[in-house]
């Protein structure tokens, strides 16, 4: 999943980019205002991580501007000012979190999983697929208590397409959620087929996979 930092201490933002990077989400970080607005305008992102006390304005106002302009993603709202007021205002505006600094990583993650699972109706981690079952918090594919080895990108696109099941993806909504920022990446609609063609090589070993469609000319759809 894609997320953006929205910090300015220099050291914090690399800090939770290399921790969510490890956790295989795909961090772009914005240190002001002006940045953060500039990379919500042209990213959809899962999560945004926000920082109030930003060098050019309010997070809150930022915040504000985004929900009035659609903004989907989650947003947990990272920070020092822990006034009630301030996480009142947070969450009244759609913040889906709030963490006062400083914070556990590990339970910031948990968070993130907990929104995840709220924001698709999930009461577990795992989630049903054919014969298989995801496990979204261990990141594995199992079929009958046997895991099914797929690379990190594997699993991006499986899980996605199992979360937004019977909607049908395109191969750029699909690139950029696990891609993230596709000026820097550039777009290739064959990263996504080469990553469909191998899951369904590694799955169909275990079971049959005709639930994970094509959909000649737009992209995949994972009918359930």
């Amino acid at each position: 999943m894609t997320v953006l930092i929205v910090e300015d201490e220099r050291t914090l933002a690399r800090e939770l980019g290399i921790f969510l990077y490890q956790h295989s989400f795909a961090c772009t970080v914005a240190r002001t205002a002006r940045e953060a607005r500039d990379q919500l305008a042209d990213t959809p992102f899962d999560f945004v991580l926000l920082d109030l006390g930003l060098p050019d304005g309010d997070g809150l106002d930022v915040l504000a501007e985004a929900k009035q302009n659609n903004l989907t993603a989650a947003v947990i709202i990272l920070t020092a000012r822990g006034a009630v007021e301030d996480r009142i205002g947070g969450l009244e505006l759609g913040a889906d979190d709030y963490l006062a600094k400083p914070f556990s990583l590990p339970e910031l993650l948990a968070r993130m999983h907990a929104i995840t699972r709220r924001r698709f109706g999930l009461h577990k981690p795992l989630v049903g697929c054919g014969d298989f079952e995801l496990d979204l918090q261990s990141r594995r594919v199992l079929h009958e208590k046997t895991e099914v080895t797929l690379s990190v990108k594997e699993f991006d696109v499986l899980s996605y397409l199992v979360l937004h099941k019977n909607r049908v993806l395109t191969r750029l909504q699909l690139t950029e959620h696990i891609w993230g920022n596709l000026p820097e990446s550039g777009f290739d609609s064959n990263y996504i087929d080469a990553h469909i063609k191998n899951l369904r090589k590694k799955l169909s070993q275990h079971a049959d996979v005709e639930w994970l469609e094509t959909v000649r000319g737009v992209g995949y759809k994972v009918k359930l």
